[in-house]
């Protein structure tokens, strides 16, 4: 046997021994990757969500999610801003450039930990530092039941798509109205460039002397009456007297 045909051979050995090596681990991957999804969806279904359905002024994600630890686990946060337009008067009262949440939902790692915070901090004062701007600020919290963080991004995804049509049917009508109007103004300027031109000629004409009283002549046909008295034949005096017996 020469030395090719034997590395040939042990090259064929080593394949085939790491073939069934290169199987096994793909499917490690696969049962640890299923391993994981089936962790996490456990994970989740232990989870709880908490419902704010006030913010106070000042309060973000980062120190509500600072005082609201120090109960429990926390996975997420969401708070909702708050419109423009209340924004807006809210910061004319308070002289504030802080961005204004009006509701938000915390989701805690175990469902009866959240539970027990609504419980407990529901109608309390907030409290923490005296210097803090929501010292004073209540708590209104309410746990979720059978809410999972997938309802609140299906409903989040539905205010969306309510809130875009709804600009556009305010949009179009807003276009509506600015071509009516414009078609108005070109109207008037075209009306008041008219009249312009008209006391322009006259004025003109009383300047120079040539205004003339403007006499108009119809064609008239003559009455009827008058041509049927001509061409009427006129009966002779013999024939009358024939006709009445006069002597």
């Amino acid at each position: 046997m020469n030395a090719s045909d034997s590395e040939k051979e042990d090259a064929e050995i080593e394949a085939t021994e790491t073939a069934p090596d290169e199987e096994n681990a793909k499917l490690k991957k696969k049962e640890k990757k299923k391993k994981k999804k089936a962790s996490s969806k456990d994970a989740e279904k232990k989870r709880g969500v908490c419902y704010m359905s006030r913010i106070p002024p000042h309060m973000d994600h980062v120190k509500l999610r600072h005082i609201l630890s120090q109960f429990g686990d926390i996975q997420r946060i969401f708070l909702a801003p708050q419109d423009s337009s209340v924004q807006v008067s809210a910061k004319r009262s308070r002289g504030s450039r802080d961005q204004a949440y009006s509701e938000g939902w915390v989701e805690f790692g175990n469902k009866s930990v959240a539970k027990r915070v609504a419980n407990m901090l529901n109608g309390e004062q907030i409290g923490g530092k005296k210097r803090s701007s929501f010292y004073y600020d209540l708590w209104n919290i309410k746990y979720l039941s059978k809410f999972k963080w997938d309802d609140l991004t299906e409903e989040l995804a539905l205010k969306k798509a309510i809130r875009e049509q709804k600009l556009a049917v305010e949009l179009s009508a807003a276009k509506r109205e600015r071509d009516f109007y414009l078609s108005k103004v070109d109207q008037s300027r075209a009306l008041s460039a008219i009249e312009g031109r008209l006391k322009k000629k006259q004025k003109i004409q009383q300047d120079s002397g040539l205004v003339e009283k403007v006499i108009r002549h119809f064609p008239q046909t003559k009455p009827i009456a008058a041509d049927t008295k001509k061409n009427k034949p006129e009966l002779s005096d013999d024939i009358l007297d024939a006709v009445f017996g006069g002597s």
